[in-house]
């Protein structure tokens, strides 16, 4: 079974999908098997021979579940939104799909389509529709479980591509949404969607949703209560999930494995207390009979009152084979019941390995079997402690993999959260969804507005969270070896060895520059920009993307694990090119958590009332706010840095636009130049030339996202880049880059290098000469275009 996973999540690193004809050679695998069976004679005299079997067993079961998972990935993949209806407006009717999310700007909701109006269009079966509002506008009345009919604007899956970064596309297809797009007008009923089973089951989360916001108002925590009873984490703010975050507590703020778990413990225990009160019952029905079977009804209940999420699902399926051994009387070993449910999760659900709950989860659940081996008996808070302790250690290298952090103060948090969420706040916030009485959401509410203030309080101590740069697969295995050792039985020799093969993955060895070079990231956050510089011992970011539509921003969610990533915790320095949410909206994100020593942009150099109300949250949040003007420069490990624009008294002209005003830094090492220009256009490009600006650079990033209006050919024969980088995003509605501007790179015979087509694009300028990774190379997937 555990070769069976491991051949599933295999699959999900391959860059394309083997021919499946190759699966019909297993069942020659299965006769070579059984032709390698010794008779029992010769198995007691030679038990050996029994190894070339067990390696065969292995090695099928590791290609079954390979095969298994590429034949559902090409039936996935098969349903697809055709390349001609791509940007299109299309009218269909379908049914919504769980709980419609609010965001700060707008609407986003999961569609199930049941019929296509448009003639001779084809739709996938299921979609993720988004309404972004206008002012003036209301938003759409939608409820989940309704069946509707819209007219929408669809795409085919895409998101950014940066290095160890989310991917996006493939969340999308682990849910099996196969296209996303935009609401055009507004929603209207419709008739015969199919789906009436999950339907009534949305309708009736729905209506709970309403009950509980009508009797919470406005409390703070109202969206983890909702969350807690429903699943719906959408309910919970952003900032409170920084907090868990940073205290380690995310898993209880959203319908956990813990939460099901504790849930139907609950209720088995209870179930059982009283059916011993009545002696006629028992006979028919033994207690503990009587409490799995109402425990594991329990348990079903709350994971389809939670939207039957992937990581409820896994609990599920293992509380149910527990609870059908345990009716059998059987008593296999604990980790036989993990691998019967490991594999029924890969079974159902082929692309779990991409999801981090599912490594966490079954981790932390393998951790407390293996640090319970000893059979050491304890009092209950030394057993408590004792199991914080373990999968604090244990979880340790895998959180660094997967987020590049760990919160340190997490097992305090946990150990008070952990019974007041899972214990008291989960069975009152259900309470509180199911009955009439708004006392009990009020209760849940206090309850979890206590744990709070305990999360608040280790939050604020000093470096709650440690970041380090990702560890290579060296370091991250001797660190599992290093907790095996650990969490050996108290007595076993050796055990503090542990401690010293996690060091490598907590001081990781990581590449950087050499004196006199340069390397340049250019990320993918979509339509905006971002660029990493960085020298021998110093970081410099150069713009920070942009605020998405669904109120997150490409700060937070791109560009801050890209750094911590690559083991930049702290920024030294930090530049705003100019007041333009797709290159500031991420800036406020940026200043908190690599808190850079200085903020150099022109927003500083304009009177705060011609500014957005964006760039003036910035530059209060800003610790020293800088007015970049020409003629600035700093030297960094051999590397030159020179602001070329804008001059200072362009600030006092109410003539130029903000692109016009933006940043223009060049950067010069010993081995070629670089040159980032913002937003820049014709006027600008004129203006530099004028002053005789120094404008020659081996790489150029493409002024204004390759617009028409930048990228004259006078400035460019001026730069005559080998190397163009054009920071866009993909489908973008301005229609950069300009095919014009793209003919006039490719005149001067340079290079280009495009995100939306790439990825984010690293440049090293170094003593070799000039190179470049793209991450669409690195980071190859079979569901990527």
């Amino acid at each position: 079974m555990l070769a069976f996973a491991l051949g599933a999540a295999w699959l999900q690193t391959r860059p394309q999908l083997p021919p499946l004809a190759w699966a019909a050679l297993l069942p020659l695998g299965g006769l070579l098997w059984a032709a390698l069976a010794p008779s029992k004679l010769a198995m007691q005299r030679h038990p050996a021979r029994t190894i070339p079997r067990t390696l065969l067993v292995w090695l099928l079961s590791f290609l079954t579940g390979f095969f298994y998972a590429a034949w559902r990935a090409d039936s996935r993949l098969a349903d697809a939104l055709p390349a001609q209806w791509e940007g299109r407006d299309v009218a269909f009717s379908g049914r919504v799909v769980g709980l419609p999310e609010t965001t700060p700007n707008g609407l986003r909701f999961v569609l199930d389509v049941a019929a296509v109006a448009t003639p001779g269009a084809t739709l996938p079966g299921r979609v993720q529709i988004g309404w972004y509002a206008r002012p003036g506008e209301v938003a759409p009345q939608l409820q989940g479980g309704a069946c509707v009919s819209l007219v929408a604007r669809l795409h085919r899956p895409h998101g950014s591509l940066n290095p160890g970064g989310f991917d996006f596309q493939a969340s999308l297809l682990q849910r099996g949404i196969r296209a996303t797009g935009s609401l055009r007008g507004a929603p209207a009923p419709a008739m015969d969607c199919g789906g009436a089973a999950a339907a009534r089951l949305d309708v009736l989360r729905e209506r709970l949703r309403v009950h509980l916001r009508a009797g919470l108002a406005e409390d703070p925590y109202a969206g983890v209560v909702i969350a807690l009873a429903l699943g719906d984490q959408d309910a919970i703010p952003a900032a409170q999930w920084t907090l868990f975050r940073q205290t380690g507590t995310t898993h209880l703020f959203s319908v956990s494995g813990l939460h099901i778990t504790l849930f139907s413990a609950m209720v088995y225990v209870l179930v059982a207390a009283l059916w011993r009160r009545f002696p006629r019952m028992c006979l028919r029905l033994p207690a503990r009979r009587a409490g799995i079977a109402l425990g594991l009804l329990a348990a079903t209940a709350y994971t389809l009152l939670s939207g039957f999420g992937i990581p409820a699902q896994r609990t599920l399926y293992m509380l149910a084979a527990a609870a059908v051994v345990a009716w059998l009387d059987r008593a296999p070993t604990p980790s036989r019941l993990l691998a019967v449910a490991l594999a029924a999760v890969v079974l159902i659900d082929p692309w779990a390995a991409l999801a981090p709950g599912f490594w966490l989860s079954f981790a932390a659940v393998a951790t407390l079997l293996y640090a319970g081996m000893g059979g050491t008996r304890r009092r209950l808070w030394r057993a408590w402690a004792h199991a914080q302790w373990a999968v604090t250690v244990a979880l340790a290298p895998l959180l660094l993999v997967l987020f590049h952090e760990i919160s340190l103060v997490s097992p305090l948090a946990n150990a008070v959260a952990i019974p007041l969420v899972s214990l008291l706040a989960v069975p009152l916030a259900l309470l509180a969804a199911v009955l009439p009485w708004d006392w009990c959401a009020l209760v849940a509410h206090a309850v979890i507005a206590a744990g709070m203030a305990w999360l608040e309080t280790l939050a604020a101590l000093p470096n709650p969270v440690f970041h380090t740069a990702a560890p290579d697969w060296p370091a991250f295995l001797l660190a599992l070896l290093g907790t095996a050792l650990l969490l050996l039985p108290r007595g076993f020799p050796a055990r503090w060895l542990g401690v010293l093969l996690f060091l490598p993955l907590f001081f990781p060895r990581l590449p950087a520059p050499q004196p006199g070079e340069a390397w340049l990231t250019v990320f993918d956050v979509g339509q905006g920009e971002s660029v990493l510089v960085r020298t021998a011992g110093r970081a410099v970011l150069v713009d920070t993307g942009l605020r998405f539509a669904s109120g997150e921003d490409a700060g937070a969610r791109v560009v801050a694990p890209a750094l911590w990533r690559q083991g930049i915790t702290r920024l030294d320095g930090l530049v705003v090119s100019h007041d333009d949410i797709d290159h500031s909206g991420g800036a406020a994100s940026l200043l908190a958590s690599h808190r850079p020593d200085w903020l150099l942009t022109s927003l500083a150099g304009m009177p705060p009332a011609r500014l957005s109300e964006t760039g003036r949250a910035l530059l209060t949040a800003a610790p020293r706010a800088l007015a970049c003007a020409a003629g600035q420069t700093w030297t960094w490990d051999g590397v030159r840095f020179q602001v070329l624009h804008p001059p200072a008294h362009h600030y006092a002209h109410p003539g130029f636009r903000d692109n016009d005003r933006s940043c223009v830094i060049r950067i010069d090492t010993a081995h070629g130049s670089a040159l980032l220009t913002g937003d820049i256009e014709q006027l600008a490009e004129m203006n530099l030339a004028e002053r005789r600006m120094p404008l020659a650079a081996d790489v150029l990033v493409a002024p204004h996202h390759g617009a028409n209006t930048s990228s004259t050919p006078e400035f460019l024969a001026a730069v005559r880049p080998r190397l163009v980088v054009v920071p866009v995003g993909r489908r973008n509605p301005f229609g950069h880059p300009h095919p014009e501007a793209l003919a006039r790179y490719r005149a001067l015979g340079a290079e280009i290098a495009r995100t939306d087509r790439h990825g984010a694009v690293e440049v090293k300028i170094e003593r070799a000469g000039l190179a470049q990774r793209r991450a669409v190379d690195d980071e190859k997937r079979y569901w990527r275009e």
